[in-house]
């Protein structure tokens, strides 16, 4: 006796039916996703990116400092300076209206700027580290300074631009009042990052390219991230697209990362030979033994309030390429946020909108001072502002802001007379920062 279990047999006049009818599906979806195509390669061609209105308020070179128009009544008084990548074009940043993290920041009531470095010539081939970090980034931090009238501002550097406002905060961290790193490169030592892998010095020397070239083609880089998921890069995505021709908003979305992702931009090439030896080869940052030009790049000046904003599935920079630069830095004040998307999802994923740069923005209202009172035991404020100390108190020293002039009041060191009485490496005990930073604010007091 048969069992329940048994298959029944298939009616063959049935599954030629079944057969016939699902061809017949697939065959209608094919014309009508067809029937949209023309149309959809317009949408394609003519997508809109970088939307939110700016004007540049300083240029040099090639590059251009943009300034956002706030969309808030009011704005933070300490601004946040973006410093984007070499690669690729900036307005990953500024994907589409509800996919921007510079609209995030203005409306979380910031008040915005970012260095879009436009494309080298082959003049500027010969452009190294110091230039981008010591000139065109420190003259950018000036611009900002002075149009805000703060003496030191918020920075917000995005990969290699992260790379960069690091070098460029250990220089210079009087003017640096909080430090966002997103996505950054900073440690590379067995991270197990695919790029620290082909980069090795055994595999790749960078001179290679730009003894060729001169400046690295857009083009060389644009196929080598590609690569690194290449079945996705270019297969999988193209099918999804053609699955989704009759989705005008999956196709604008398409079309706007495509941009993005063929939009690159040559880099400069004596900067990537050094970058690629230095940072990724030899992991002098993280070593805290990387020079540009004469400066010794000393981390443990990276004093100030910063925060790490990393993916999880961050296959470019992993983060254990990222994370563990914050202690190694001079900052006890460190954080992580992190979103669990890749390297680009973490300026266009909806998560990262909803969770990740709702934070930020709160991170970097946490760190400006609305005042220049301090609690005192009855639960008043005291007002420690430099009139209450005279045109000599301590807080009027060029680099001397709340925070520290606090810690040195605590420690007896009022005045500028105090601090000039005193070796440096008593005031940096009492500050709690290096005796180079203390050197600096002694020489502007005199």
């Amino acid at each position: 006796m048969a069992s329940d279990s048994t298959p029944t047999p298939a009616d063959p006049f049935t599954l030629a039916l079944d057969t016939q009818r699902a061809l017949l599906d697939a065959t209608t979806e094919s014309l009508s996703s067809l029937a949209v195509a023309d149309e959809r390669v317009s949408t394609v061609a003519n997508v809109d990116v970088g939307q939110t209105p700016h004007e540049v308020v300083h240029s040099e070179n090639k590059l251009e400092l943009l300034h956002y128009r706030s969309r808030t009544d009011e704005q933070a008084d300490v601004p946040i300076l973006i410093i984007y990548a070499l690669i690729n074009k900036p307005f990953i940043l500024d994907l589409q209206p509800d996919r921007s993290v510079i609209r995030r920041l203005l409306d979380a009531g910031h008040d915005v700027y970012l260095i879009d470095w436009n494309e080298p010539s082959r003049l500027d081939s010969v452009l190294t580290l110091e230039d981008y970090v010591t000139r065109y980034i420190e003259n950018c931090v000036d611009v900002v300074c002075e149009r805000s009238g703060e003496p030191a501002i918020n920075v917000l550097g995005y990969c290699m631009g992260g790379t960069m406002a690091a070098m460029y905060t250990a220089l210079e961290p009087d003017t640096v009042n909080a430090l966002g790193l997103m996505a950054a490169g900073l440690r590379f030592d067995d991270t197990g990052g695919t790029l620290e892998e082909w980069g090795h010095e055994e595999y790749y020397d960078p001179s290679d390219v730009t003894d060729v070239y001169g400046n690295v083609p857009a083009e060389m880089l644009d196929v080598g991230f590609a690569l690194m998921d290449p079945v996705a890069n270019f297969c999988s995505k193209y099918v999804r697209l053609y699955d989704n021709l009759d989705d005008q908003a999956f196709v604008e979305n398409f079309a706007r990362m495509e941009r993005w992702l063929s939009d690159g931009i040559d880099v400069a090439g004596e900067t990537y030979v050094q970058f690629l030896e230095e940072i990724y080869q030899q992991n002098n940052l993280y070593e805290n033994e990387l020079t540009i030009g004469d400066r010794d790049v000393d981390i443990s000046e990276i004093d100030m309030p910063v925060v790490q904003i990393v993916g999880e599935h961050d296959h470019l920079i992993p983060k254990a390429a990222s994370v563990p630069f914050n202690d190694v830095i001079g900052s006890d004040d460190v954080s992580v946020i992190e979103a669990p998307t890749g390297h680009i999802g973490l300026s266009v994923s909806t998560t990262a909108h909803a969770e990740v740069w709702p934070a930020v923005a709160d991170w970097f209202h946490e760190q400006i001072d609305d005042d220049d009172t301090d609690p005192s035991p009855d639960g008043s404020t005291e007002s420690t502002s430099t009139t209450d100390n005279g045109a000599n108190g301590i807080q009027s020293v060029d680099g001397i802001g709340l925070t520290y002039a606090s810690r040195l009041r605590e420690a007896g060191i009022e005045t500028v007379g105090d601090l000039l009485e005193l070796n440096p490496e008593t005031v940096a005990d009492a500050a709690e920062v290096s005796t180079t930073r203390v050197e600096r604010w002694i020489e502007a007091a005199r």
